[in-house]
């Protein structure tokens, strides 16, 4: 049985994989942490119901150090001693600067860079100590391909240039912890979900977002020590060599 602890999940795919999660039998997952700012919505109180208690909201701002260490203590309690299975960092923030990159302000890169990076370290070394009482030792950080480097021509027309900055500097956190803490156990792994119809996704977007949801929980499930470190790209039969950017092979994204 495992534990979940999943960030932004108040909406789009957070709260969408918070349901998948809440579908799987107890063997899967045991208890499932639905963390938000927020966490009173009429769609949270009904999962919450629905879950015969395995669906646990948390409200967190991590911004706050006190929301923070209570959050941590509270996710404790619930826990038991036996710890966190599987931390999943999804909050993120993505905002369009129109035009080059040299439009792009202060404000606008540092607002995407403070969500996107460093609430997530924020986030992660927050809850490390019940990461180390668990089983598993999860870190999966939802990245996308946009973040690549490599990919950074193909994504060109893309002016979302801070939240592609952003998510190129969480891949690095990411490998960082991957590196950090492989010795204690840890697998720490960049997850692109692709691109979803969420309200950051938008409505144009190619996949619903179930689509996205089956695929990320489908590497939680497998994660394991053969993952730590990378920056996977989820797989959707006949999106493999797809004529526009966006490419689902289930491969290994190019950094």
């Amino acid at each position: 049985m495992a534990t979940y602890l999943i960030t932004g999940a108040s909406r789009g795919l957070g709260f969408s994989l918070a349901t998948a999660l809440a579908r799987e039998p107890a063997s899967v997952a045991s208890l499932v942490f639905l963390v938000s700012r927020n966490t009173s919505t009429p769609q949270i109180a009904e999962l919450v119901g629905q879950s015969k208690g395995r669906v646990i909201p948390v409200q967190l701002d991590p911004n706050v150090p006190e929301s923070l260490r209570a959050a941590v203590e509270f996710v404790g309690t619930r826990v038991q001693g036996k710890g966190l299975d599987v931390l999943v960092n999804n909050t993120g923030v993505m905002r369009f600067t129109g035009g080059k990159v040299g439009n792009l302000t202060s404000t606008n890169l540092t607002e995407v860079f403070h969500t996107n990076v460093t609430l997530t370290q924020l986030v992660t070394s927050a809850f490390l100590p019940l990461l180390r009482q668990g089983s598993r030792k999860i870190i999966a950080n939802i990245s996308s391909t946009v973040g690549s480097i490599t990919l950074g021509p193909v994504f060109s027309m893309n002016s979302a240039h801070a939240y592609k900055i952003s998510k190129a500097a969480m891949n690095m956190l990411t490998m960082q912890y991957a590196v950090d803490y492989k010795d204690e156990g840890f697998t720490a792994f960049a997850l692109s979900p692709g691109w979803l119809r969420t309200d950051l996704g938008g409505p144009h977007a190619d996949l619903p977002v179930e689509v996205g949801t089956k695929e990320v929980l489908r590497y939680l499930k497998e994660a394991g020590p053969t993952f730590n470190g990378r920056f996977l790209n989820i797989h959707v039969p006949g999106w493999e060599d797809a004529p526009g950017s966006n490419r689902y092979d289930g491969k290994d994204a190019p950094w």
